[in-house]
């Protein structure tokens, strides 16, 4: 969606409310991405679950396993029943299921609430991208991206840096209790505040009001740019397997498994890092606010890196700039390995989150605009979707690493690996 030039006041008031409530939105969904990281040393301590190895591995991958459903399913459900209700609702399920996860009586029950507000975190992330690419002036969508994905990254900076304060002083439940207060406030201001996707509402044949919210907020209609299977905008089943076929169909096949691949490859090295970190540099003999502020220092080189991705993306467009960062982070994780001072492996955390983090948001940069308004969302639900399988393989893989007691430097080797395989694929993909 791209908006007039001559529009300025009426354009600032969209920014005003669309791209802070989407900030925020993914800020929580941040908060979610680090949280279980920073609780996992406690859960394996004999005073509370004594969890082992592949035991916190499970509660790590049951709650990934939830996201992939909800990034698959509700990434297409946003395509037929539209942006706003379909993230409202998202934030208000993983926002519950998240506060009811600091009364789980056991690791069971954890993996249980998990499980269940990992459906409703999947689906928010493609469902604020999309929403953000809709109201982002032309040629600035990658910006936009980044700029709302620094949200997920400063929700993981502050759960990381409240967790050396509340952890130890309070115990690891009140992470859980901080992390669900936020929607308090977030869901009303939401439910009155943030407008339907003009882009959507053209799709589905309402165009008389896509045209009102093209007009109050400064908006030009977006038109589709490449066929779009017949059904495809309808809100049906007929409708949603029509969406999914569009994905699949010769336009845009080559795209939609390359972008599956790199997004793969992108979210094992997200989550493999943001879940497993502070273990590995326990191991490393790194006391645990040491470890906890090698996390901190990864998701502010994230924040930085993302501003910076934006920018990158806009000029040279974000698949060569996707590439960049890919291999750029497989170098740094490389030097992860090695054993430095601890101001120098803080260098070394900041860097590799600055070009790993922001690697996985150019891919959905890349993948909002090289597809249709009618399918937008559902291409991101993919996106995010097979990403989340990679987010599962990470932390097993770590987790296995961890448990056999190599994980440093061997998990650091393998992450490098990936980066490289990351920006591979994702030179594959053909840009319009």
């Amino acid at each position: 969606m791209s908006t007039s030039p001559t529009s300025a006041p009426t354009t600032a008031r969209a920014a005003g409310w669309v791209g802070p409530l989407c900030w925020i939105a993914v800020l929580l969904d941040g908060f979610d991405l680090v949280v279980v990281g920073t609780v996992v040393p406690t859960l394996r301590t004999p005073e509370v679950w004594g969890l082992s190895g592949s035991g916190a591995t499970a509660v790590i991958t049951v709650g990934l396993v939830g996201m992939m459903i909800g990034a698959l399913t509700i990434g297409t459900l946003t395509d037929l029943i539209g942006r706003r209700k379909a993230l409202i609702g998202a934030v208000i399920s993983f926002s519950v299921f998240t506060l009811l996860c600091a009364f789980a009586p056991n690791a069971e029950v954890f993996g249980v609430l998990r499980f269940l507000a990992g459906l409703g975190l999947g689906g928010c992330l493609p469902t604020a991208i999309a929403m953000v690419n809709e109201f982002s002036r032309a040629g600035r969508s990658g910006r936009a991206t980044t700029t709302m994905m620094t949200g997920y990254h400063v929700g993981a900076v502050a759960t990381a840096a409240l967790a050396i304060v509340v952890i130890p002083e309070f115990g690891w439940q009140w992470m859980f209790v901080i992390g669900a207060l936020p929607a308090l406030v977030l869901v009303p201001v939401m439910i009155a505040k943030l407008p339907e996707s003009a882009a959507f509402l053209v799709a589905h044949g309402r165009r008389a009001e896509a045209e009102e919210v093209a007009a109050r907020y400064g908006l030009e209609l977006e038109q589709p740019e490449a066929p779009v299977a017949v059904g495809a905008g309808e809100t049906s089943a007929g409708g949603a397997a029509a969406t999914l076929r569009t994905l699949f169909a010769s336009a845009y096949l080559r795209n939609t498994i390359a972008v599956g691949v790199t997004s793969f490859m992108g979210l094992l090295l997200v989550y493999g890092l943001n879940n497993w970190l502070p273990t590995i540099m326990r191991e490393a003999g790194y006391d645990l606010g040491d470890s906890l502020a090698f996390l901190l220092v990864l998701n502010v080189g994230a924040v930085v890196g993302l501003l910076v991705a934006g920018a990158v993306a806009d000029r040279v467009g974000a698949r060569l700039a996707g590439m960049a960062w890919f291999a750029a982070g497989a170098v740094f994780l490389g030097l992860l390995s090695v054993e430095l001072p601890t101001a120098g492996l803080y260098a070394m955390c900041f860097a590799t989150g600055c070009f790993v983090f922001s690697a996985q948001v150019l891919v959905y940069a890349f993948t909002s605009a090289h597809y249709p308004p009618q399918v937008r969302a559902t291409a991101l639900g993919w996106s995010a979707g097979a990403g989340r399988t990679g987010a599962i393989v990470g932390p097993v893989i770590t987790g296995a690493l961890v448990t056999a007691g190599i994980a440093f430097p061997w998990g650091f080797y393998l992450f490098a690996v990936v980066g490289v395989l990351g920006a591979l694929a994702l030179s594959i993909t053909r840009s319009r």
